[in-house]
């Protein structure tokens, strides 16, 4: 279900900047100058990574990528986090734009809850009735204070790296002008090929499974 319109943000305010160098498991590596704020909605150290650079007229290329411990750190392949993680960088480097990295493991339910909630999809739920099973909500993500970021960096106009809609239809709600939604790749794996099914199904992500599986 789409999330009603969130309020407008506040102002936030860039606390800090620092170059950071990455190198991923696979070897690739990139330059990113990271983010820090002051005066997030939620109070939540929540990062902007600053990769490769705008054309100048361009439009940055936006990923907004919520903090998933067991994808983006060990390569959990209960998910696709950990791959649009990998491909958001290279591909934010290479078109010059922001990496928003928020600290809403889980879908906003937190670590130890979706690991619950694991433990309910073993039992057959898929992902989302699995947290409803849980009292909490299917997706509990607020982007406000990604719009905040945004802003405070200067990207009031962005093209979103995202399958999702729901993202796109918050920041649009929070200011955020969407010029195009950009889909990621199809990161497909035999244990999470129900966790996909279910995102395109039940939130209408926009990922091409019906080319991979029948």
């Amino acid at each position: 279900m789409p999330h009603p319109a969130p309020p407008l943000p506040g102002t936030a305010t860039v606390r800090t900047r620092v170059r950071i160098p990455l190198t991923f498991p696979d070897g690739y590596r990139a330059e990113a100058e990271v983010f820090t704020f002051h005066g997030l909605a939620d109070g939540a150290e929540h990062l902007a990574l600053a990769l490769g650079t705008v054309p100048a007229g361009g439009t940055p290329l936006v990923r907004l990528h919520s903090e998933c411990l067991t994808g983006d750190v060990f390569g959990s392949d209960r998910c696709d986090c950990g791959p649009q993680l990998r491909e958001s960088v290279e591909r934010i480097a290479e078109a010059g734009g922001y990496l928003v990295y928020l600290r809403q493991e889980g879908r906003g339910i937190g670590l130890y809850n979706k690991l619950d909630a694991y433990a309910l999809q073993d039992s057959g739920l898929d992902t989302y009735d699995a947290n409803t099973a849980l009292g909490l909500p299917e997706d509990g993500r607020d982007y406000t204070a990604a719009a905040q970021m945004l802003t405070a960096i200067g990207a009031g106009t962005v093209d979103l790296l995202s399958n999702n809609p729901d993202k796109a239809a918050q920041l649009a709600a929070l200011g955020i002008t969407v010029g195009r939604r950009v889909p990621t790749g199809v990161h497909l794996s035999a244990s999470n090929i129900r966790y996909l099914r279910a995102k395109v199904e039940r939130t209408g992500h926009s990922i091409e499974l019906s080319r991979l599986v029948g």
